[in-house]
Protein backbone atom coordinates (compact mmCIF):
# COMPACT_ATOMS: atom_id res chain seq x y z
CA UNK A 1 0.00 0.00 0.00
CA UNK A 2 1.31 3.16 -1.21
CA UNK A 3 1.97 5.74 1.83
CA UNK A 4 1.03 9.14 0.90
CA UNK A 5 1.40 12.43 3.05
CA UNK A 6 -0.95 14.98 2.40
CA UNK A 7 0.02 18.55 4.23
CA UNK A 8 -3.57 20.82 3.85
CA UNK A 9 -4.18 23.38 6.59
CA UNK A 10 -7.97 23.84 5.47
CA UNK A 11 -9.84 21.12 7.28
CA UNK A 12 -12.88 20.35 4.79
CA UNK A 13 -10.39 19.75 2.30
CA UNK A 14 -7.97 17.88 3.77
CA UNK A 15 -10.88 15.15 5.24
CA UNK A 16 -12.46 14.78 1.88
CA UNK A 17 -8.96 14.22 -0.16
CA UNK A 18 -7.57 12.02 2.98
CA UNK A 19 -11.69 10.57 2.56
CA UNK A 20 -10.86 9.39 -1.15
CA UNK A 21 -7.57 8.40 -0.96
CA UNK A 22 -8.11 6.02 1.50
CA UNK A 23 -11.00 4.47 0.05
CA UNK A 24 -8.54 3.79 -3.12
CA UNK A 25 -6.53 1.97 -1.09
CA UNK A 26 -3.60 4.65 -0.21
CA UNK A 27 -3.03 5.07 3.23
CA UNK A 28 -2.80 8.27 3.98
CA UNK A 29 -0.72 10.65 7.08
CA UNK A 30 -2.31 14.74 7.46
CA UNK A 31 -0.65 17.42 8.60
CA UNK A 32 -1.43 20.68 9.50
CA UNK A 33 1.61 22.59 8.77
CA UNK A 34 5.30 22.26 6.99
CA UNK A 35 6.59 21.57 10.19
CA UNK A 36 4.72 18.69 11.12
CA UNK A 37 4.71 17.36 7.62
CA UNK A 38 9.17 17.51 8.28
CA UNK A 39 8.88 15.61 11.13
CA UNK A 40 6.52 12.55 10.09
CA UNK A 41 8.69 12.80 6.74
CA UNK A 42 11.69 12.35 9.53
CA UNK A 43 10.56 9.05 10.92
CA UNK A 44 8.31 7.25 8.13
CA UNK A 45 8.96 6.49 4.49
CA UNK A 46 6.28 7.99 2.45
CA UNK A 47 5.68 7.47 -1.19
CA UNK A 48 4.22 10.55 -2.20
CA UNK A 49 3.30 13.76 -0.93
CA UNK A 50 0.52 16.16 -1.56
CA UNK A 51 1.70 19.85 -0.68
CA UNK A 52 -0.31 22.75 -0.25
CA UNK A 53 0.57 25.68 -1.68
CA UNK A 54 -0.55 28.26 0.98
CA UNK A 55 0.50 26.82 4.39
CA UNK A 56 0.42 28.55 7.80
CA UNK A 57 4.04 28.82 8.57
CA UNK A 58 5.61 28.25 4.57
CA UNK A 59 4.85 27.99 1.87
CA UNK A 60 4.60 24.75 0.14
CA UNK A 61 7.41 25.46 -2.26
CA UNK A 62 9.61 25.77 0.49
CA UNK A 63 8.65 22.70 2.28
CA UNK A 64 9.14 21.34 -1.10
CA UNK A 65 12.47 21.96 -1.05
CA UNK A 66 13.50 20.74 2.35
CA UNK A 67 11.63 17.50 1.63
CA UNK A 68 13.37 16.88 -1.41
CA UNK A 69 16.75 17.68 0.30
CA UNK A 70 16.52 14.14 2.37
CA UNK A 71 13.86 12.21 0.41
CA UNK A 72 13.55 10.89 -3.20
CA UNK A 73 9.88 12.16 -2.90
CA UNK A 74 7.15 13.08 -5.74
CA UNK A 75 4.72 15.77 -5.18
CA UNK A 76 2.07 17.25 -5.94
CA UNK A 77 1.04 20.90 -5.52
CA UNK A 78 -2.47 22.10 -4.47
CA UNK A 79 -2.90 25.66 -4.92
CA UNK A 80 -5.91 28.16 -5.18
CA UNK A 81 -3.32 30.09 -7.57
CA UNK A 82 -4.55 29.27 -11.02
CA UNK A 83 -2.19 31.78 -13.04
CA UNK A 84 0.64 30.41 -15.31
CA UNK A 85 3.36 31.87 -13.55
CA UNK A 86 2.31 29.84 -10.73
CA UNK A 87 2.62 26.60 -12.26
CA UNK A 88 5.13 27.10 -13.89
CA UNK A 89 7.18 27.81 -10.98
CA UNK A 90 6.15 24.70 -9.22
CA UNK A 91 7.00 22.71 -12.25
CA UNK A 92 10.42 23.87 -12.78
CA UNK A 93 10.64 23.58 -8.52
CA UNK A 94 9.82 19.68 -9.61
CA UNK A 95 6.97 19.20 -8.61
CA UNK A 96 5.17 15.95 -10.67
CA UNK A 97 1.83 17.76 -10.92
CA UNK A 98 0.05 20.94 -10.08
CA UNK A 99 -3.43 20.70 -9.01
CA UNK A 100 -5.50 24.05 -8.94
CA UNK A 101 -8.68 24.50 -6.40
CA UNK A 102 -11.66 23.47 -6.87
CA UNK A 103 -11.22 20.28 -7.76
CA UNK A 104 -12.67 16.51 -7.25
CA UNK A 105 -10.93 14.61 -5.04
CA UNK A 106 -11.74 11.57 -7.44
CA UNK A 107 -9.36 13.39 -9.85
CA UNK A 108 -6.69 14.11 -7.74
CA UNK A 109 -6.63 10.34 -6.61
CA UNK A 110 -6.21 9.17 -10.32
CA UNK A 111 -3.51 12.21 -10.88
CA UNK A 112 -2.04 10.11 -7.64
CA UNK A 113 -2.32 6.93 -9.30
CA UNK A 114 -0.28 8.51 -12.22
CA UNK A 115 2.27 9.89 -10.60
CA UNK A 116 3.26 6.87 -8.44
CA UNK A 117 3.37 5.13 -11.75
CA UNK A 118 5.82 7.62 -13.31
CA UNK A 119 7.77 7.57 -10.87
CA UNK A 120 8.24 3.53 -10.27
CA UNK A 121 9.74 3.78 -13.74
CA UNK A 122 12.16 6.06 -15.50
CA UNK A 123 16.05 5.71 -14.65
CA UNK A 124 15.74 4.35 -11.53
CA UNK A 125 14.76 0.81 -10.18
CA UNK A 126 12.76 -0.11 -7.18
CA UNK A 127 13.99 -3.01 -4.86
CA UNK A 128 11.43 -3.38 -1.72
CA UNK A 129 13.07 -1.16 0.81
CA UNK A 130 16.03 0.22 -1.74
CA UNK A 131 15.58 2.97 -4.92
CA UNK A 132 18.40 3.39 -7.19
CA UNK A 133 18.71 6.37 -9.22
CA UNK A 134 21.59 4.81 -11.71
CA UNK A 135 21.54 8.50 -13.56
CA UNK A 136 21.75 9.93 -9.90
CA UNK A 137 24.31 7.73 -8.75
CA UNK A 138 22.18 7.67 -5.50
CA UNK A 139 20.39 5.05 -3.50
CA UNK A 140 17.61 5.61 -1.46
CA UNK A 141 16.52 3.37 1.68
CA UNK A 142 13.28 3.10 3.40
CA UNK A 143 13.08 6.91 1.29
CA UNK A 144 15.87 8.04 2.50
CA UNK A 145 18.93 9.30 0.45
CA UNK A 146 22.24 7.55 1.75
CA UNK A 147 25.32 9.14 2.02
CA UNK A 148 27.85 7.12 0.33
CA UNK A 149 31.56 7.27 -0.86
CA UNK A 150 32.22 6.43 -4.28
CA UNK A 151 33.09 2.56 -3.51
CA UNK A 152 30.36 2.26 -1.14
CA UNK A 153 27.56 3.03 -3.85
CA UNK A 154 29.52 1.08 -6.09
CA UNK A 155 29.72 -1.80 -3.87
CA UNK A 156 25.87 -1.48 -3.21
CA UNK A 157 24.77 -0.90 -6.51
CA UNK A 158 26.26 -4.14 -7.30
CA UNK A 159 24.80 -5.90 -4.66
CA UNK A 160 20.97 -4.47 -5.85
CA UNK A 161 21.70 -5.35 -9.58
CA UNK A 162 20.84 -9.10 -8.41
CA UNK A 163 18.81 -9.02 -5.12
CA UNK A 164 19.10 -12.33 -3.26
CA UNK A 165 22.11 -13.53 -5.33
CA UNK A 166 25.26 -14.07 -3.60
CA UNK A 167 28.27 -12.18 -4.60
CA UNK A 168 31.57 -13.89 -3.95
CA UNK A 169 34.42 -11.30 -2.59
CA UNK A 170 36.32 -11.63 -5.99
CA UNK A 171 33.09 -10.99 -7.83
CA UNK A 172 32.67 -7.25 -5.81
CA UNK A 173 36.41 -6.85 -6.33
CA UNK A 174 36.22 -7.22 -9.94
CA UNK A 175 32.48 -5.14 -9.90
CA UNK A 176 33.69 -2.17 -7.91
CA UNK A 177 37.44 -1.95 -8.03
CA UNK A 178 38.55 -3.28 -10.92
CA UNK A 179 42.21 -3.60 -11.65
CA UNK A 180 43.22 -1.46 -8.46
CA UNK A 181 46.00 -3.55 -7.33
CA UNK A 182 45.72 -1.67 -3.57
CA UNK A 183 42.34 -3.24 -3.03
CA UNK A 184 42.11 -6.49 -1.51
CA UNK A 185 39.22 -8.92 -0.06
CA UNK A 186 39.69 -6.80 3.44
CA UNK A 187 38.55 -3.69 1.33
CA UNK A 188 35.42 -5.85 0.52
CA UNK A 189 34.66 -6.44 4.16
CA UNK A 190 35.73 -2.92 5.39
CA UNK A 191 33.45 -1.43 2.92
CA UNK A 192 30.32 -3.81 3.89
CA UNK A 193 30.62 -3.08 7.50
CA UNK A 194 30.00 0.67 6.83
CA UNK A 195 27.63 0.28 4.37
CA UNK A 196 26.01 -1.80 7.26
CA UNK A 197 26.67 1.21 9.99
CA UNK A 198 24.81 3.66 7.37
CA UNK A 199 21.76 1.26 7.13
CA UNK A 200 21.45 0.98 10.30
CA UNK A 201 21.01 4.63 11.35
CA UNK A 202 17.85 4.40 8.72
CA UNK A 203 16.55 1.20 10.44
CA UNK A 204 18.55 0.10 13.67
CA UNK A 205 16.75 -3.51 13.08
CA UNK A 206 16.83 -3.81 9.98
CA UNK A 207 20.42 -5.65 8.51
CA UNK A 208 19.66 -6.27 4.70
CA UNK A 209 22.93 -7.28 3.60
CA UNK A 210 24.01 -10.96 4.82
CA UNK A 211 27.14 -12.25 5.13
CA UNK A 212 27.35 -15.73 3.32
CA UNK A 213 30.29 -17.80 5.31
CA UNK A 214 32.32 -18.50 2.93
CA UNK A 215 30.92 -17.45 -0.08
CA UNK A 216 30.66 -13.55 0.08
CA UNK A 217 27.55 -11.50 0.38
CA UNK A 218 23.73 -11.37 -0.79
CA UNK A 219 21.38 -8.38 -0.41
CA UNK A 220 17.75 -8.85 1.06
CA UNK A 221 15.55 -5.99 -0.18
CA UNK A 222 12.24 -6.43 1.95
Amino acid sequence: MAQVLLVEDEGAIAQAVEFALRADGLDTVHALAGQQALALAATRHFDLAILDVGLPDMDGYALCRQLRRQHDLPVIFLTARGSEPERVFGLELGADDYVTKPFSPRELVARVHAVLRRSSGGTGTTSGAFRHDAAGHRVFYRGLALELTRYEYALLAALLARPGAILTRAQLMDRVWGMDSNSSDRTVDTHIKTLRAKLREIDPAADPIQTQRGLGYSLRVD
